[in-house]
């Protein structure tokens, strides 16, 4: 068992890169497309996700040190370490559930013969989150079945989000018949949404507008998002204590990080449309269904300039956030890169408008910090049990990305109720 789990995890590190081109082929034969006509597909789909993932790099790449800086420059010393979703995915494939888990993707199939979803979705390589949700299960019951059920119920949760969210994602990103089932995205709209709604009713607060029309208009080509990113691009750098030079160089980055990511989604959808097509009239023709949306990682969303604007002012406020709540234990760093993906859904609610979802991405954050400080100590057992190297200095670790999803923690609350 252990040997299998070894291989596929080593299938699944390939990457979407890898997988996605593969399981693009495959889809497209399925639906009766012709072999040259799927393999193109499926090779520009993973040329597009090659060139999202660079640019995801250049992100991660940035913010990393750029958080690091912030919190060495202000002293801030908290005694559980925010490992980041990386360390996550590696503790969670160690869980002796990990094996069940992508046969669990049948319910996937499941589901869409029965009608209830309408996301297929293709996205094996964030099934870890559904590995994590039982993985936690398991380190708190020792049962397999329960650990089971809770990533099955994750499973299931996050692809209804994924159908509720999807109209969004067509109308607002310009994504047409993809929805996005990735865990630490979904679990922001459970309560981001209906938060960012609140807002738009709240008087005086519905008239706060910045999106990135708005910014153009009021400011010409310097509200344009390569300018937006090169400003806060710098202010991060300011923050971090940067010297000039390398203030610059996270600023042009940002600029950067602007205008490429649109540029890859556009590469993406080329290769998807065709696809999308096919599985729509071949499960329309067999099931009678009328929409179907393709299930993909959440990177898909994240090059709207509103979401990378709205990701880079969060993460100095995150750092503050970790400081000032009374009860916080958890230091962010791991996963303050990835912000963007968890609050994209809080954008596209807003339509852009990066004054909500800064303020809804905020209390967001907050509760995600105080469910990750709860989580840490089973978080660090988990990490213990699968051998995780521990970072220097700290006696517990957590992650903002799962130990402080929603969904997950009120799965995990449910289970530690019952037993």
């Amino acid at each position: 068992m252990r040997e299998f789990v070894d291989a596929l995890k080593a299938f699944l590190d390939l990457g979407a890169t890898v997988i996605l081109p593969v399981v693009i082929f495959l889809l497209g034969l399925l639906f009766g497309q012709k072999p040259g006509k799927a393999f193109r597909a499926g090779l520009t789909i993973g040329v597009a996700f090659v060139g999202i993932f660079l640019v995801v790099d250049l992100l991660v790449s940035n913010l990393g040190p750029a958080a690091q800086g912030m919190v060495e420059r202000f002293g801030i010393k908290l005694n559980v370490i925010d490992v980041g979703w990386p360390a996550a995915a590696s503790i969670s494939w160690a869980s002796p559930i990990a094996a069940f888990i992508i046969p669990l993707g049948l319910v996937n199939v499941l589901m869409l013969i029965t009608k209830t979803t309408k996301t297929m979705n293709v996205d094996i390589w964030n099934f870890w989150h559904y590995t994590f949700m039982g993985a936690i299960v398991y380190a708190l019951t020792d049962s397999v079945i329960q650990a089971l059920i809770a990533a099955l119920l994750f499973q299931i949760v996050c692809l209804k989000i994924a159908d509720w969210t999807a109209p969004m994602l067509e109308n607002y990103f310009g994504l047409p018949g993809i929805s996005v089932a990735t865990g630490s995205t979904v679990s922001y709209a459970v309560l981001g949404i209906p938060m960012v709604k609140l807002m738009q009713k709240i008087p005086g607060v519905k008239k706060l507008n910045a999106d990135p029309e708005t910014m153009q208009r009021k400011f010409g080509i310097f509200g344009e998002p390569i300018f937006m990113g090169l400003i806060l691009g710098l202010a991060l750098g300011l923050l971090a204590g940067y010297s000039v030079g390398d203030t610059i160089k996270i600023g042009m980055s940002m600029a950067a990080v602007m205008v490429l990511m649109p540029r890859m989604v556009k590469i993406l959808m080329e290769g998807l449309m065709p696809i999308s097509e096919s599985a729509r009239e071949l499960l329309q023709k067999k099931f009678g269904a009328q929409n179907i949306y393709i299930g993909l990682d959440s990177a898909v969303a994240i090059g709207h300039p509103a979401v990378i604007s709205t990701a880079l002012i969060l993460v100095p406020i995150t750092v503050a956030l970790a400081v000032i709540l009374p009860g916080n234990n958890v230091l962010p760093f791991g996963d303050l890169a990835t912000i963007p993906f968890i609050v994209a859904f809080i954008v596209g609610a807003s339509r852009g408008n990066i004054v909500h979802s800064v303020i809804v991405g905020t209390v967001m954050i907050a509760l995600s910090l105080y469910m990750a400080t709860d989580l840490a100590a089973l978080h660090t057992q988990m990490a213990i049990d699968a051998k995780f190297h521990m970072p220097e200095g700290a006696s517990k670790i957590s992650s903002i990305d799962q130990g402080g999803n929603l969904i997950n923690y009120i799965i995990y609350k449910f289970f530690a109720l019952i037993n």
